[in-house]
């Protein structure tokens, strides 16, 4: 699978969401998170769609396995290209969430440790020992024993992760350029150091969608994650 850029459409309208992107003349891999799913339920799906747009649905769920199955079975509807639950809801949860996609195209991966979690959050709040890495690396080998397509990590875990398990897709967020505020995110990395710990796809959101000049900017973060 090609490497991509996907603009985090963290938007709380519907309108507000097909505006940005409308403003591109190309088509896009994006990102649909709670808040807009939330604000335009499936909708919004279908209007990305009509525009040609490949679609990363954010939506992390995290329930008992019967549960997550039926809800994806709803969501496999939705002509999305790429989902993701919670691993820490287990081998049984994850495959019910990938049996719900059989006959498609559309990737199911895990997240593992969010990328604003820090390792005292890890230790302290959620009481897992360790370090950030180690369970990273545990939860994605789950997830590739379940039968999912890949992992949502960040940038630090995801060369480990490629090192370790084969055919199997890292999705990272917290990517910040040099001058980009760093916001709300712990382990953060740039572009081009995302592509050099071969990372499959980097979710940008906030540098892209808050700047000035978003159509200049994305076409500036691609480049460097791309290598061109």
């Amino acid at each position: 699978m090609n490497r991509d850029v996907i603009i985090a459409l963290d938007f709380p309208s519907k309108e507000t969401a097909l505006e940005f992107v409308d403003k591109f003349n190309c088509k896009l891999y994006v990102k649909v998170g709670m808040e807009l799913y939330y604000a335009s339920g499936k909708e919004i799906f279908e209007e990305l769609k009509n525009r040609g747009h490949k679609i990363f649905f954010d939506i992390k769920l995290h329930d008992i396995p019967n549960t997550v199955h039926k809800a994806m079975k709803v969501i496999s509807n939705y002509n999305i290209d790429m989902i993701n639950v919670h691993a820490l809801g287990g081998k049984d949860m994850m495959e019910n969430a990938k049996k719900a996609f059989q006959g498609t195209t559309t990737k199911v991966i895990g997240v593992t440790q969010l990328t604003s979690t820090s390792k005292e959050e890890l230790n302290l709040q959620q009481g897992i020992p360790g370090e950030i890495l180690d369970n990273v690396l545990k939860l994605a080998n789950l997830a590739k024993d379940s039968g999912l397509d890949g992992v949502v990590c960040s940038s630090y875990e995801a060369l480990k992760i490629n090192d370790t398990i084969n055919d199997f897709l890292t999705v990272v967020p917290g990517i910040r350029r040099e001058c980009d505020a760093v916001g709300d995110q712990h382990r953060i990395m740039t572009p081009k150091k995302a592509r050099l710990q071969g990372c499959d796809f980097i979710v940008v959101g906030r540098p892209i969608t808050q700047d000035l000049n978003p159509v200049k900017t994305y076409c500036e973060i691609k480049k460097d994650f791309l290598g061109e």
